[in-house]
């Protein structure tokens, strides 16, 4: 049973497209929605989330159903979810939980697994309440170790923590196996793309398409977890490399977003983002809001994007008139419509990337072009008297990082 809540302030069209999307993250949970309702209110009960009328209605709603988890569309405390489960004599996850779970059954890879867990004890540690009663681990006793002990609480909140630090150290080696990956490839000047937006918008076909890759595509949302980078071989321009990353979702869990700091990573590092969209979803503007937003989160709004409205053979011609981004290519993954033109746009950006540029290195930071060398290549490098001088081609984001050494005309 899935359960919309928000506030009498917020907006009930929002509120009812979010739990339609909660009831297709239900089922690719592997659940089947029996029932589903919404309330609204002036404000958020402490105790319970929603009101105890409410409350009381579901437990019998739970109970004719016969129910085995009612998932609720909003952000559960501790005290809530217990009280919430003692209610109703079922299991009660919310928003954060369902997705969670969701990337727990999909996650393939050592990376993924590792990054999934360390979501879920993250989410898991501000929700643990003392269901222990107060009861204590151990005892002091001796001289230092008088006093009430450690409550059985305490120890498993330091027992997560400990192996949070444990995973967020496997992944630092992960993140720096990619990061070398990324330096060989700018050395050799190869431009790189990757694919983002909301999640079940096609990416993984569109890569597939673009690279006559098989990776796994599936009408589902966050069917990929794991970034996948291919060669794409663009007409009269350079090698370049495609990579299809994880789908974005409205109230994206920030857990996730701290986990999958080293898959994101490779969006942010990327030279050009290609943002694909679902034409024939009715919340298409709701999604691209949602991607948006989220690109300015994470600072990726200096990137050139390519918006790529994809699913052009299931959408009605008209759909084409609404929408406003530039550079922008309406393609069908499915079908190949549009590939070509999208292949074009994507040689534009590439050469519109590198530009060269002279950098002076004083004797003191002599050493920096070493580090400079393992980013880009270096075509010209000339001694002076009170240092060097190199000259090199380098995106946007190159620049940011190396203006400290750039030669202003």
């Amino acid at each position: 049973m899935v359960i919309g809540v928000g506030l009498k302030s917020d907006s009930y069209v929002e509120l009812k497209e979010s739990l339609a999307e909660l009831e297709e993250l239900a089922f690719a949970a592997g659940g089947e929605v029996v029932g589903s309702l919404t309330q609204t209110l002036p404000q958020y009960n402490p105790a319970t989330l929603i009101g105890s009328g409410k409350v009381d209605e579901i437990k019998e709603l739970v109970n004719d159903s016969q129910a085995s988890v009612v998932i609720v569309d909003h952000l559960l405390s501790g005290v809530q979810q217990r009280n919430l489960e003692t209610e109703w004599g079922v299991r009660v996850l919310d928003r954060n939980q369902i997705i969670l779970d969701i990337f727990a059954m999909r996650a393939q890879t050592y990376e993924g697994k590792l990054q999934v867990e360390l979501a879920q004890m993250l989410d898991q540690l501000p929700r643990m309440v003392d269901a222990w009663l107060g009861s204590l681990s151990r005892q002091g006793g001796g001289i230092g170790t008088r006093g009430p002990g450690e409550t059985a609480l305490e120890m498993d909140r330091r027992r997560i923590r400990d192996r949070v630090k444990v995973i967020k150290k496997q992944l630092e080696t992960v993140s720096a196996n990619r990061s070398q990956h990324r330096n060989s490839r700018r050395r050799n000047k190869t431009p790189s793309f990757a694919l983002i937006g909301y999640t079940n918008t096609g990416k993984s076909t569109l890569l597939n398409a673009l690279t006559h890759s098989q990776v796994l595509a599936k009408d589902q949302v966050f069917a990929t977890l794991d970034p996948t980078t291919r060669k794409v071989h663009l007409p009269d321009g350079p090698p370049a490399v495609l990579t299809d990353t994880v789908g974005f979702i409205r109230r994206l869990p920030p857990q996730l977003i701290e986990a999958f700091k080293a898959t994101l990573e490779e969006s942010a590092e990327a030279d050009v983002l290609v943002h694909v969209v679902d034409l024939s979803n009715p919340q298409m503007q709701t999604q691209i809001d949602v991607v948006n937003q989220l690109i300015k989160e994470f600072g990726w709004d200096s990137k050139p994007i390519i918006t790529v409205f994809n699913k052009v053979d299931q959408a009605p011609f008209e759909k084409q008139f609404q929408v406003k981004a530039f550079p922008r290519v309406f393609v069908s993954a499915l079908t190949g419509e549009g590939m070509d033109r999208l292949k074009r746009l994507m040689v534009e950006a590439a050469q519109a990337l590198h530009e060269e540029v002279e950098l002076f290195f004083p004797k003191s930071e002599e050493h920096r072009i070493f580090e400079l060398g393992r980013e880009v290549q270096i075509t010209r490098k000339e001694p002076a008297s009170s240092g060097t001088v190199c000259a090199a081609h380098m995106t946007p984001a190159m620049l940011s990082r190396w203006k400290d050494f750039l030669v202003t005309a």
